[in-house]
Order: structure tokens, then sequence, then C-alpha cells
């Protein structure tokens, strides 16, 4: 079993909490949310808020929290060979009625990738969680999957948040 070993970035500013499915190799051995150098997600960030991407990781995690952002991940243990999403298996997901009992300002929940979302439904499910807005959004990872898009399309996609932040 893979443990997820980062905690919730999650404080009673965040309006939005944006939720991966399960931090990759690289990004557990840097212990860093969306570590791997390649991921857009940090990029999409600094566009949608119009802040060049800080070098650090700890100024990265204050651009997202002065903006009303957290992170967090669904699953909190899995087995997995490698870093892809497709090769997740027996997943326990994190406490997520625990975190919105604590921060119950959190509006709106947006799925990076179809993986997080379809665990959400399915270990977790929508209907104990009301109150809040849940999107589905496509992943940050530039590995290609079934619906590519480029990374311009991504920032397009993401804009959503700008309604919360």
């Amino acid at each position: 079993m893979i443990r997820n070993i980062l905690p919730p970035v999650v404080d009673e500013h965040t309006r939005v909490l944006i939720v991966g499915s399960m931090p990759g190799v690289q990004s557990l051995e840097k212990q860093q949310y969306y570590g791997h150098p390649r991921n857009h997600f940090w990029r999409i960030i600094g566009s949608i808020t119009n802040h060049a991407v800080p070098e650090s990781y700890e100024e990265r995690l204050q651009l997202v929290r002065q903006h009303g952002i957290g992170l967090w991940d669904v699953i909190q243990s899995c087995e997995r060979i490698g870093s892809l999403d497709s090769k997740i298996k027996n997943e326990i997901p994190n406490d997520f009625i625990e975190l919105f009992t604590r921060f119950p300002q959190i509006e709106a929940v947006f799925f990076n990738g179809t993986k997080a979302y379809d665990v959400f439904q399915k270990k977790i499910g929508f209907e104990l969680l009301t109150g809040r807005e849940y999107y589905k959004m496509p992943s940050t990872s530039p590995v290609p999957g079934r619906n590519i898009k480029t990374f311009e399309q991504k920032v397009e996609i993401w804009r959503m948040l700008e309604k919360y932040i």
C-alpha cells in the first residue's frame, strides 16, 4: 500500500478546494502537491491568478492560500505501480466529512481529473456532502489521456475557479 503523506492545505480562508486523486511518485518523494515539473497545475494557477509561479514550494502554497484555494487528494492510500491514475486500485479515501465539518466555508470542490472525481463519487458520494458545488475538471497532468487538451484549453476551462477567488 502507498500512503498519501501530504496533509490538506486548508484553513479558515479556503473557499475552493482542488482535489487530486493520489500524488505521483515524484510528488510523494518531494512531499509536494503537483511536484512533477511537467505537471501544468502551478502554471494554470499562475495564469488564473495573474501571478508568476514562484520557484519555492512554500511560496506556491502561499499563492493558493492568498486566493482562498485549498489542496487535498481523494485517496489516503492505495496500491499502485508507478504514477499513473490508471494503475490505482484498492483505494481508501480521505475523510471529507471531517474536513467539511471543520471548514464549512468551502463553497466548491474542483476535481483535478476523472480519477479523482470517480473515486470520490464511488467511495464517498455527493449525497452526504451537500451545500457546495462540485466540478470535474481536466487533469493538469501532461500525460495524454482520453480527453487530450492543450495547456491553453486547460487554462480556459480551469478559469471557472475565478468565480470563487
